[in-house]
Formats: structure tokens, sequence, C-alpha cells
């Protein structure tokens, strides 16, 4: 069985990544715009991706693959309060290579999870894209840095208070391999001048630059645009 690496992160995770949503959504959609349907939703996490894509393709099938328990606790819940995303929604837990997707797709959107993959499973992916992708067909991922097996400094990456309690989101990386590097985060909670309470965990990330992300495409016969704001590292990958 492969790991959850966010086991112990779940609880932070989703409330952490909402802001980052009230720009990346909208930027998703607007790539996202006249795909057909199906559509799936790779590492969907808690469903912030999954709600703009519904928003986005309000006739569209999505299948949002989560395989971490803790996160997919929230996917469902986000699903299952809202009657729009309940019918047209099917959660899958599993990775999205395990995953029994429809031999049709009409998009792909993976979000903050194409450094989870391997070259062997990005292998995988683009193979999958380019058998399955029907006319008018898309995938619309992110790059986010580091390109290159570089160490990156310790950042505070989120910061917000819910209720007495100040939620506080680190992360360093450092090189772990030609093509990897180690993310290092630290969750840190305060409340009312107590001792902070800290849940450390680590996780690889194989990183991937533009130049290397249109040559893997090339050669399944895929190809890739930037798309968004340039900031949001946005690619639309077609046929």
């Amino acid at each position: 069985m492969i790991p959850d690496q966010y086991e112990r992160s779940a609880e932070f995770v989703d409330v952490m990544l909402a802001p980052h949503w009230t720009v990346l959504g909208p930027a998703v959609a607007e790539a996202l715009r006249g795909a057909p349907g199906p559509v799936v939703d790779v590492g969907a996490g808690g469903g912030h991706g999954t709600r703009a894509i519904a928003q986005a393709l309000p006739e569209a099938e999505i299948f949002a693959v989560e395989p971490s328990p803790g996160l997919r606790a929230v996917l469902m819940a986000r699903v299952n309060e809202s009657p729009q995303l309940r019918e047209r929604v099917t959660v899958l837990p599993s990775g999205l290579l395990e995953a029994t997707l429809p031999r049709g797709l009409g998009a792909m959107v993976a979000m903050n999870v194409i450094g989870h993959f391997d070259p062997a499973g990005r292998r995988a992916i683009w193979e999958l894209l380019a058998g399955r992708l029907l006319p008018g067909g898309r995938a619309v991922l992110n790059l986010q840095p580091p390109a290159e097996p570089v160490t990156v400094p310790r950042t505070r990456f989120s910061d917000l208070r819910i209720g007495r309690r100040r939620y506080e989101g680190w992360g360093r990386a450092e090189p772990a391999g030609p093509d990897l590097v180690t993310w290092h985060m630290t969750y840190r909670v305060v409340q009312d001048g107590e001792p902070p309470e800290e849940v450390e965990v680590d996780y690889a990330w194989w990183v991937l630059g533009a130049d290397r992300l249109k040559a893997e495409l090339a050669d399944h016969g895929l190809q890739a645009a930037p798309t968004g704001p340039a900031e949001l590292g946005l690619w639309l990958v077609t046929t």
C-alpha cells in the first residue's frame, strides 16, 4: 500500500489552500471553457478544484480522484452538502493510474499534484491523455517551483485564524536526487498564549520545468501552452 503523505496534515491542507483557490479557480475555469465532459480531477484533495470545475462546466460529469483518506473525507463532505455536486461527482478512492475512468475524457485537471508522480508516472499520464482525450478535450495542470532540485529556504505560506486558534504553515525544500526534492512542512497552531502545537511532515516532490514538460508531451503527440496569470504556472495540454 502506498503511504498516505497527508495522513498527519489533512486537517490543515484544505483550509490553507482555500485562499489560493480564489485566484486559481477562475483561471482554471477559463482554461476549461468549452471543454466537453467527463472531467477527471486528479488529487482532488478537499474539493476546491472539484467545485470550480463544476461551476465552469455545469453539465459535465466529474470523477474526483483522491487517494488520501483524510483529504477524501473533506471531499466527500463537500460533495455531499451540495445537491448539484452530489448528482454529478463520483469520488474515487485511489490514485489516478489505478482509477477506473471512462474510455473517453473531455478534460483532466491536475492542480498542485504533478510533482507526486515520478517520470514513469508522468509518462503513464501522458499516454492516458493521448489515448483518451476527446475532440476539443484538454488537460490543465500547474508547475510549482522549484523547477530544479535546489534548496528552498524556510518560508511561511499560510497564516490564518479560526476561532481562538491561529494556524501557520511553513515549508522548506532540499535536493534529494537529480529530479527530486524533499519538502519539510511544519504546521503550527497557537492559542491564547499557550505553547504552540506543531505537526511536521516530509514528502517527496519530483521537479518539472516547462521545457521538460513540453518535451515529454511531444513524445506522446501532445502540446502545451501557458494559460492564465503567469504567477500561477498554469499549462493547457492538448492533442
